[in-house]
């Protein structure tokens, strides 16, 4: 599949799954990804992570947008920007927009939004998804790369629009839902992309994660993106003292069993990864793409080229026919 085809597919990418998977990562990844082919991402984090703006080697930002990564006409690149999301600030903002500046931070300050919520349900993620569905609908980038919350919370965060929808019947507020569930609902301007490590848990969650959403939310699921896959290597069963003579090398004392070592564990972490992703693709009629493992202590520019080049390739093979058994 043409990667700009890809990317065109769907306004706005919501990218979800358990924490610890690198739901992050895969979420500047594909904003990286879609920059290299020209198209303007926007990143949209709600969670205040620090490490999303660390990837592109720029300082934490906050609720104002900021450019994580210049275009780069020559080159066909196109920029990445970043902004949090938060539901007090979207509040704000709602109230500015509609000429009540003088009340909105002095709402802020008295915690009203805490009572609200309390008292309403969903309210909070209703704030946040309805400043999603405006930026969408602005088109203030070719694509939206939406880093939603952990699994759990992730189905709630979507499933608040239908909650609201339902509870409140009249005003401003049902309103900002069924604009959300349109939103939601429309495979052309919405899909969420499920983020998994090749490990028996995570893919449990994932599975579970994914029939949910679709129950609950009706929401388009696109590729599942499979996160730290190590590539297969050859010459694993080698004897490490032969392989060292005919390099024109010796080991030293204790390396043969260490490399033996070294070998046994990448074989038998080759072998789990293999046999999940194929329970994955049982359990999951989805197409899958593969991020490989980074042996780097901390991501940067460098890396995240390095995945988004690796996305590419992936989106480039989707109708291809699929990979043997162990590749990447």
């Amino acid at each position: 599949m043409d990667p700009a085809q890809f990317f065109a597919a769907s306004r706005l990418v919501i990218v979800a799954g358990k924490g610890g998977v690198g739901k992050t990562t895969v979420s500047a990844t594909i904003a990286r990804a879609a920059a290299k082919r020209g198209l303007t991402s926007l990143i949209v984090e709600v969670e205040g992570k620090s490490a999303l703006a660390a990837m592109y080697g720029k300082p934490v930002f906050s609720y104002d947008e900021v450019t994580l990564a210049e275009a780069d006409p020559d080159r066909g690149v196109a920029e990445v920007r970043a902004r949090t999301l938060t539901p007090d600030e979207a509040l704000v903002e709602y109230l500015e927009s509609a000429g009540m500046n003088r009340i909105s931070r002095r709402l802020m300050s008295s915690g009203a939004l805490d009572m609200v919520s309390t008292a309403v349900p969903g309210i909070r993620d209703i704030l946040v998804l309805g400043k999603v569905k405006q930026l969408e609908r602005a088109a203030t980038a070719d694509l939206l790369v939406l880093d939603a919350p952990a699994a759990g919370h992730a189905i709630s965060f979507l499933e608040s629009a239908s909650g609201l929808a339902d509870a409140v019947r009249l005003g401003p507020i049902n309103t900002q839902a069924r604009d959300v569930l349109e939103l939601l609902a429309d495979p052309a301007r919405c899909q969420v992309v499920l983020v998994t490590l090749p490990e028996e848990t995570p893919v449990n969650e994932l599975v579970e994660t994914a029939y949910q959403l679709e129950d609950r939310v009706s929401v388009s699921l696109g590729p599942v993106v499979v996160n730290g896959y190590y590539p297969a290597l050859t010459g694993l069963n080698a004897d490490p003292t032969n392989a060292a003579i005919e390099a024109g090398t010796s080991l030293r004392p204790g390396e043969r069993k260490s490399l033996l070592a070294a070998a046994q564990f990448r074989r038998e972490r080759m072998a789990l990864q293999r046999e999940q992703v194929a329970r994955l693709a049982d359990a999951l009629p989805l197409p899958q793409l593969r991020l490989p493992y980074l042996f780097d202590a901390e991501l940067g520019p460098d890396q995240l080229d390095l995945l988004a080049s690796s996305l590419l390739t992936g989106i480039d093979g989707l109708d291809a026919a699929p990979t043997p058994e162990g590749q990447p």
